[in-house]
C-alpha cells in the first residue's frame, strides 16, 4: 500500500512553494537539495520549522518542497505557509494553533509597480518651477 502524501501550496510576494508531506523521520528536501544547504540563514531555517514546533510534530513528517520566485526570505515564508496548510490537511485540530500564530494567512504584500514617466513607484523626477 502506498503511503499517503499531503500536498499544499504556499505563497509570499512572488515566491511559490509546492509542499509534499509524507510520514517519516523529519527529513526536509528543498529543490532536490538539503534543507540546511538551501536555506543558509538560521532565521530562514527557523521560519520554515515554525509550524512543526507550534504543532509539536517535529521529526514526524518528511517534507519535499519545490520553491521558485522572489528571494530566499520570501521563499522561506512561502514554504512555511505551504507546510502550515499541509499540516492543516493532516489534522484539523491544529487550525487554532496555526491561525493564532498567523501562519495560515497569505502575506499578500507585493512590490508596488513603477509608474509611467517617473523614476520609480513613489520617487519623482526633480521638480523645477522655472
Amino acid at each position: 500500500m502506498a503511503e499517503k502524501v499531503f500536498h499544499a501550496v504556499g505563497k509570499r510576494k512572488t515566491a511559490c512553494a509546492r509542499v509534499y508531506l509524507t510520514a517519516g523521520e523529519g527529513k526536509i528536501v528543498v529543490n532536490e537539495r538539503g534543507f540546511e544547504e538551501y536555506f543558509t540563514r538560521p532565521t530562514s531555517r527557523m521560519v520554515v520549522m515554525q509550524p512543526f514546533e507550534l504543532t509539536g510534530t517535529v521529526g514526524k513528517w518528511d517534507v519535499t518542497v519545490n520553491v521558485y520566485g522572489s528571494g530566499p526570505a520570501a521563499q522561506a515564508s512561502a514554504t512555511r505557509h505551504g507546510i502550515s496548510k499541509a499540516l492543516l490537511e493532516i489534522d484539523l485540530a491544529t487550525r487554532g494553533t496555526l491561525k493564532k500564530a498567523g501562519l495560515l494567512t497569505r502575506d499578500s504584500r507585493q512590490v508596488e509597480r513603477k509608474k509611467y514617466g517617473q523614476s520609480g513607484a513613489r520617487k519623482r523626477y526633480q521638480f523645477s518651477k522655472r
